[in-house]
């Protein structure tokens, strides 16, 4: 009679191996997916980056070599990634310099500074408020600031303050 009642434990053992290799197995197959997806948006990352960087860099050689200040310029710097750079320009007047006219007079120095943002994304246009929520979105901004010293006529020369 005893073994009449043990009988059956062996396929209730089964099962309940069966269930718990299989939750293993679906445990084990989102883990994987969760660490490309982490992986994949350092990726994106480190390449919004970069481009944000270049934005900035090309901003900053516009404004302080060519005197030119653009409000807004999209740049497709490759690998899907789209650049938005804008630069703001704020004359003031720090010190005092030699005037040219009259040696040993002196009149207010002149400095431009320019802010220059750069906002980088893999979309067509940066900041992308319909992608932004979405797993391959990947969006980085960068801020730089500098200055440049005035002549006396009031223009940036783009020797640095």
């Amino acid at each position: 009679m005893k073994n009449r009642q043990l009988q059956g434990f062996g396929y209730i053992a089964a099962i309940v191996i069966v269930v718990v290799l299989a939750a293993l197995g679906v445990a084990a197959a989102r883990l994987s997916t969760t660490q490309q997806t982490g992986a994949n948006q350092d990726l994106l990352s480190s390449r919004a980056w970069q481009a944000a960087r270049a934005g900035t860099e090309w901003g900053m050689y516009r404004a302080l070599r060519s005197q030119n200040c653009a409000a807004a310029t999209t740049i497709n710097v490759g690998n899907g990634f789209n650049v938005t750079v804008s630069c703001a320009s704020t004359v003031f007047f720090e010190g005092e310099m030699e005037d040219p006219a009259n040696p040993g007079a002196f009149l207010p120095q002149g400095k431009t500074s320019y802010t220059i943002t750069a906002v980088a994304c893999n979309s067509a246009a940066c900041p992308d408020i319909a992608r932004v929520t979405g797993l391959d979105y990947t969006e980085r901004s960068r801020v730089v600031t500098a200055c440049s010293l005035n002549n006396a006529a009031g223009l940036a020369t783009g020797t640095p303050c």
